[in-house]
C-alpha cells in the first residue's frame, strides 16, 4: 500500500493527515474551513485517493495558515507515499469542464517544484473563503510534493465553478501521474535514474 501519514503542529495549526494513493476516493475530513473541506472531498473522489484529515487552526485570524499548512501536509504525503517512484506513470493531464468553466491541469512528478497558476477568479471570496488562498494551497502542495504543476483556466465566469474545476482536474491529473505502469513497474521513469 502506498500510504503516508503526516503530523504537523505549529503555533498556528495542528494537522494530522493520512493519504493512500491506491484508494477508493474516501474522504474523512475534519477542518474548520467548509469550502476547503468541500474541495478536498471532491479531490479525493476524483483522484481515487483516500484522505483522512484532522485540522485545527487560528481561524480567528483568517484561513490562510490553515489552507497553506494543509497544502504542505498533502504535498508531503503525496511525495512520501510514492517512495522511490519506481513504476509510476509520472505525467498526467486533464481538461475538465465544470458548467461554463473549463480547466486544464498538467503535472510532472519530476522531483522539481514549480507552479504555473494561470487563473482569473472573478470574486475575491466564496462564502467566507478568500479565493486568493487557492493559489497558496497549490503552491504549498508543489513545494512539498516536488512536482511541476500547471493549472490553466480556459473558460469560466463563476468563481465557485472555476475553483471546483481546478481541484477536480488536478486530482485527475495526479491520479494518472501516480498510477503504476505495469510494463515499467521496476523502472524509474527518468533517463537520470532518479526522480
Amino acid at each position: 500500500m502506498r500510504t503516508a501519514t503526516i503530523n504537523r503542529k505549529t503555533a498556528e495549526t495542528d494537522i494530522s493527515l493520512t493519504l493512500a494513493h491506491d484508494g477508493t476516493g474516501k474522504a474523512s475530513l475534519t477542518l474548520p474551513c467548509g469550502f476547503l473541506e468541500h474541495m478536498l472531498t471532491l479531490f479525493a473522489k476524483h483522484g481515487r485517493f483516500d484522505i483522512t484529515l484532522q485540522c485545527s487552526g487560528d481561524t480567528q485570524v483568517d484561513y490562510h495558515h490553515t489552507v497553506e499548512d494543509i497544502g504542505i501536509c498533502l504535498g508531503k504525503a503525496f511525495c512520501e507515499a510514492l517512495g522511490d517512484k519506481k513504476g509510476i506513470t509520472r505525467y498526467g493531464s486533464f481538461i475538465l469542464p465544470m458548467d461554463e468553466s473549463l480547466i486544464l491541469s498538467a503535472v510532472d512528478l519530476s522531483g522539481r517544484s514549480y507552479l504555473n497558476f494561470d487563473v482569473v477568479l472573478p470574486s475575491c471570496q466564496v462564502g467566507d473563503f478568500d479565493t486568493e488562498l487557492v493559489e497558496e494551497f497549490w503552491l504549498a502542495f508543489v513545494r512539498e510534493c516536488k512536482a511541476n504543476l500547471h493549472i490553466k483556466q480556459l473558460a469560466g465566469k463563476n468563481t465557485h465553478h472555476i475553483i471546483e474545476g481546478i481541484f477536480k482536474s488536478t486530482a485527475r491529473s495526479l491520479k494518472q501521474a501516480v498510477a503504476i505502469d505495469a510494463a515499467f513497474a521496476e523502472e524509474i521513469p527518468s533517463t537520470k535514474g532518479l526522480l
